[in-house]
């Protein structure tokens, strides 16, 4: 039975990157690739237009469109993130004023402990170097972050360009916690290290009660995103 949508078939030979309007483009047969929205796909990074035309050289027969996580994350940074970083800015900070790190437990007392061992050193560290002390609470009952914190973060997101943007805003959905992606972009967290914190309360679960095999593919598709969104960040020279 044939697919009711197949993949597109590769119909050029030579990948290569040159010189573009906007930095760094891929050529395909000589011809510039065009995004979704019909604008030229040209990076910042030469590192980075090196991956994707990489990930366009691989296609088989077929262009297969979730083999390609680079010309994926370059596509949504020019046609979807490019004019609206404020905007975009604005997303991540809503998510810092209910930050996971935010939000403790109160018992059982294992619990309570790894997300104290995960959690504080971040908050720490956000109070020191982002000069954005933020509150702790425990339950569910919304805590009001101050003014000065989410400036602060609001500050620190504003230093990046549209492309970084991008993976930041995903690996905040991802995780729950824009300031776990600010530790990494600033080289405070590596991804494991994130990784592992945004995950504090599913891993308690888990030992308790053993893992889902659903669920636990469902991790693994998340963890696959998130570390497209690392390597994303590492060719723009953003940790």
């Amino acid at each position: 039975m044939l697919s009711a949508n197949p993949l597109p078939k590769r119909f050029y030979t030579n990948v290569a990157v040159a010189p573009g309007t906007d930095g760094f483009a891929i050529s395909l047969d000589g011809k510039p690739v065009r995004t979704p929205a019909r604008n030229e796909l040209a990076v910042a990074s030469e590192e980075l237009a090196g991956e994707i035309a990489a990930e366009w050289e691989a296609q088989g027969d077929r262009i297969d469109p979730s083999s390609m996580p680079m010309t994926k994350r370059a596509n949504t940074a020019i046609d979807r993130v490019r004019g609206r970083e404020d905007e975009i800015v604005a997303e991540i900070v809503e998510y810092a004023g209910s930050d996971l790190l935010c939000y403790r437990a109160e018992t059982p007392a294992g619990l309570v402990a790894s997300q104290a061992e995960h959690w504080d050193p971040v908050l720490e560290w956000t109070k020191n170097k982002l000069d954005a002390p933020f509150s702790v609470s425990t339950g569910i009952a919304h805590v009001a972050q101050s003014e000065n914190a989410l400036a602060a973060v609001r500050s620190a997101l504003s230093a990046h360009d549209f492309y970084a943007l991008t993976p930041l805003h995903t690996m905040t959905t991802l995780t729950g916690s824009a300031l776990l992606a600010l530790a990494h972009a600033r080289g405070h967290l590596d991804p494991d290290a994130v990784w592992q914190a945004a995950h504090v309360d599913e891993d308690w679960q888990i030992s308790q009660w053993g893992e889902d095999a659903e669920a636990k593919v469902r991790r693994m598709l998340r963890r696959a995103e998130f570390d497209a969104d690392v390597g994303f960040l590492s060719t723009l020279g953003v940790q």
